[in-house]
């Protein structure tokens, strides 16, 4: 099955999780699985959650940024991959000067 994200309008979550500015994303979900096309503009971040249930994985297009994962902090930049387990949790921040572009996948469990 062919998904165009570019097809999907963007919505935009202001403040996504207690994060900073607004996540926008153009989202896929057949009730089960949900595959998005997110961007963080410089300055936004999703906020610290907990992945209770399901997992995500998180592959980077564009730009860096940096993920807190449970007490640790990774560095992301384009082509980098991140996965967080169920149980686990972790917050995505745009630290750079241009937008953060990223496809995420949140399986059912």
């Amino acid at each position: 099955m062919r998904i165009v994200f570019d097809d999907i309008k963007e919505s935009l979550a202001p403040n996504f999780k207690g994060g900073e500015k607004s996540f926008a994303s153009r989202a896929y979900s057949d009730g089960k699985n949900k595959m998005m096309k997110g961007r963080l503009e410089p300055g936004a971040s999703i906020g610290l959650h907990r992945h209770e249930g399901n997992c995500e994985m998180i592959y980077v297009l564009e730009g860096s940024g940096k993920m807190l994962y449970d007490s640790g902090e990774e560095r992301l930049s384009a082509g980098d991959f991140h996965y967080c387990p169920e149980g686990h949790e972790h917050s995505f921040i745009n630290d750079g000067d241009r937008d953060l572009v990223f496809i995420a996948v949140v399986p059912a469990q």
